[in-house]
């Protein structure tokens, strides 16, 4: 028995409705290559310092992004330079003077691995973070400045916790307060 036209125009619409729609993978990976990209573009631009968990940064509303820098990190028992213990924090709060003799060899080294090969040349381009609890003695932070300066290091920054103006003003407000 033959079917109508109408009948045939019906059955052949039912057909194209079951089958099952594809899926373009080409578009999808165009946007997934531009979307990796797109992140390792925009990941480059932060610069970490190394957390310890035990340092308390003190707070500041510098602009100024941190470099990557020799850093050296005070903490309670050690000073330690770009990771490695350097020498005790009581061994240096016990000595005359402002010098420290086992940090200035290790910045010494540090500035032959770590610093730029234009930076090596010109004192006045190496540059150094210190990272400090907002608590140390200021006696023991002008050591390691002093001791930094000796050692050929033209820039010293400080590590700090940025905030906004309106943060400080108001932590100004409270403590004034007290």
């Amino acid at each position: 028995m033959r079917k109508s036209v109408r009948a045939q125009r019906m059955e052949k619409r039912h057909e194209r409705g079951k089958k099952l729609g594809g899926l373009n993978l080409v578009s999808l990976m165009d946007i997934f290559t531009i979307l990796v990209f797109f992140l390792l573009v925009n990941s480059s631009d932060v610069q970490t310092l190394p957390n310890a968990k035990d340092i308390q940064l003190p707070q500041s509303i510098a602009e100024e992004k941190a470099k990557e820098t020799v850093v050296i990190l005070i903490g309670d028992e050690d000073i330690l330079v770009q990771g490695t213990p350097i020498v005790k924090v009581d061994d240096v709060m016990r000595r005359k003077g402002n010098a420290i003799p086992e940090l200035r060899q290790a910045l010494m080294a540090q500035s032959d691995r770590v610093l730029r090969k234009t930076a090596q040349d010109d004192i006045a381009g190496r540059e150094v973070t210190i990272m400090g609890d907002k608590d140390i003695p200021y006696r023991l932070l002008k050591k390691v400045m002093a001791t930094c300066t000796e050692s050929d290091y033209g820039q010293i920054s400080l590590a700090v916790l940025q905030k906004s103006a309106d943060q400080l003003a108001e932590l100004g407000k409270i403590t004034a307060s007290r």
